[in-house]
């Protein structure tokens, strides 16, 4: 059994030091066996903080594009991992900043208020937790991932998302709510 576990080890360790250190020193394939091992868990947190493949792809991408240029300032006080993870929540609301911004722009030139689109699945579909999770609004979506699947604090939260720590987590309250709701 022990064998087993220093396998399962291993493989959640995708990146050995020589290769950060070749990497960090600018070896475009050392960098690339750490893009092979990391680039699923970075896909997955962006997929979970937009709930848009084609938008996580993209966002996947920009976090490795910016590592890349910024590894060498990389200290090693956390794991290569969790500064990824970090890198790609900066991208993701950044990117939603940039929406919201236009969002904002094209409802003042425009009579017409701007409309978010509520995701409320059908009775009895038999949806599951990721697409429950998709389906939630923006904010409340990414609160819950930074919160319940990162484990961020409010603090952290409030800081990244430019709220009060109150907001935080009424808003991780809203998404509890409406994922109860949707997974009845």
């Amino acid at each position: 059994m022990l064998g087993v576990q220093v396998i399962a080890e291993s493989l959640n360790r995708p990146q050995s030091d020589d290769t950060l250190r070749r990497a960090r020193a600018g070896d475009l394939q050392a960098f690339e066996q750490l893009h092979r091992g990391l680039v699923g868990r970075v896909y997955a947190l962006c997929l979970r903080m937009t709930a848009d493949p084609a938008r996580a792809q993209d966002h996947t991408q920009e976090t490795f594009v910016r590592a890349w240029r910024a590894l060498g300032t990389y200290r090693g006080e956390t794991g290569i991992s969790a500064w990824l993870r970090r890198i790609a929540i900066n991208v993701v609301l950044g990117d939603r900043r940039t929406q919201g911004r236009r969002i904002q722009e094209r409802s003042l030139d425009g009579p017409h208020a701007v409309e978010y689109p509520t995701h409320a699945p059908a009775p009895g579909s038999g949806i599951d937790l990721e697409r429950a999770v998709s389906g939630l609004p923006a904010r409340a979506r990414e609160v819950f991932v930074l919160h319940d699947v990162e484990g961020y604090r409010h603090e952290e939260i409030a800081e990244l998302l430019g709220v009060s720590a109150g907001t935080s987590k009424s808003q991780l309250h809203r998404a509890r709510k409406l994922l109860r709701e949707a997974l009845r």
